[in-house]
């Protein structure tokens, strides 16, 4: 793996690829998580796992982006009301979708061009979430319909 490097995001294993969130701080990384971690519950999405919160690595290898938490936040989450909680996690996933929060070129129609990204070399499906729109469903629905 190269370009180890450390970010300010949030990620959820959801099925077998992980869902790396974010944004700027007080967007709702947390919160998004902890809702995908419920969807997962529930059936509305396939099981998840929190891979980190917070912070978390970037890694590559190969063609794909690889997450992991950073260690000393390792199955910790951040539940506003109820402050820091443990949770179950995983030690890594691959990269399959970013959710940018309060993202400045979130538009109703976006351009192909938006719904992607480049990290580390390796082309992700993006999606871009205007400031206080709710993002899990659009979410869901990236990851339930084609």
């Amino acid at each position: 793996m190269s370009d180890n490097s450390s970010v300010h995001a949030s990620a959820v294993l959801v099925g077998e690829r992980a869902v790396l969130i974010r944004g700027p701080s007080g967007a709702g990384k947390s919160r998004l998580a902890f809702e995908l971690i419920l969807a997962g519950r529930t059936g509305a999405l396939p099981p998840a796992i929190l891979v980190g919160d917070d912070r978390v690595h970037l890694d590559t290898a190969g063609e794909q982006l690889w997450v992991r938490p950073a260690r000393q936040l390792a199955g910790l989450i951040e539940i506003r009301g109820l402050g820091i909680r443990h949770c179950p996690f995983a030690d890594e996933a691959v990269v399959g979708l970013v959710v940018d929060l309060a993202a400045d070129d979130a538009e109703r129609l976006p351009s192909p061009e938006a719904l992607k990204t480049s990290l580390n070399g390796v082309s992700i499906p993006r999606i871009p979430v205007p400031a206080g729109f709710q993002p899990l469903p659009l979410v869901v629905a990236a990851l339930t319909t084609t």
